[in-house]
């Protein structure tokens, strides 16, 4: 007879707000998740500080029965561990990147769950939105159905809208995580793409692969969101990495 899969149940994205300027906001986001389940926040250098005591009021005591709000300089740490990330913008940017809506987002972050991979939400300043480096390191835009006339959310309300479409999803029946075949094939983090990314331009630099030198920022963004969409696995990666090496080694560096 064969062995009954390991289950818990799917693991809940992580929200992550990148250089909220008004310490309400974060309180009033951290409320918002707190009323539909989720526990965990992120913060990418908060404008005025952490921790802050205007935050804490506006949380309603939110932040205590949360896992302990974890702050980072930039987004690439904030990011680090996580397999999967989508960037909620309402603004469309000239790269390739599937654009999704709530519930499909939903649907990607409970498949990649199966696989034991973290999901997270990033979120924008109040004023600029993220940046486009910050949506190239994403694997896709999550972007709400608003009025095309006044398209503009409070932070602590698009959170809102993205905490209820989790909670929606997670009333599904059999939403689990099969233990056994997440430890079998596990998808990079963003780390080790980042990591892979990085080896692959030192070596294209080395070839004087950008010509001219100026279009090397795009052509890497391309190549960053040509993996983010294959979903590469952390023994993918590590095979890449492997090739790099060896071709590198080819044209007669390191010898």
């Amino acid at each position: 007879m064969a062995e009954e899969p390991t289950k818990t149940k799917t693991l809940q994205p992580v929200i992550i707000l990148s250089q909220p300027q008004m310490g309400e906001n974060i309180g009033a986001t951290a409320r918002v998740m707190r009323n539909f389940g989720l526990l965990e926040l992120r913060i990418i250098s908060p404008r005025d500080g952490w921790p802050n005591a205007k935050s804490t009021a506006m949380a309603a005591g939110a932040f205590n029965l949360m896992k302990p709000v974890r702050v980072f300089e930039d987004t690439a740490t904030a990011i680090a561990d996580l397999q999967q990330v989508f960037a909620v913008t309402a603004r469309l940017r000239d790269m390739e990147k599937p654009v999704l809506s709530p519930d499909t987002a939903m649907e990607k972050i409970h498949a990649a769950s199966n696989f034991g991979a973290r999901s997270g939400l990033l979120f924008g300043p109040e004023a600029s939105g993220l940046s486009n480096a910050e949506v190239t390191a994403c694997d896709g835009i999550l972007t709400y159905p608003v009025a095309s006339d006044f398209a503009s959310l409070n932070l602590a309300q698009a959170v809102g809208v993205a905490a209820f479409a989790w909670r929606n999803s997670t009333d599904i029946p059999g939403l689990y995580v099969d233990q056994n075949r997440a430890a079998d094939n596990p998808l990079a983090t963003k780390q080790e793409l980042a990591a892979m990314l990085e080896h692959l331009e030192e070596e294209l630099l080395q070839a004087k692969f950008f010509h001219p030198p100026e279009k090397a920022l795009v052509m890497m963004q391309n190549l960053q969101n040509l993996f983010a969409r294959a979903e590469p696995t952390a023994q993918e990666i590590r095979t890449l990495r492997g090739v790099i090496k060896a071709l590198s080694h080819g044209r007669g560096k390191n010898k």
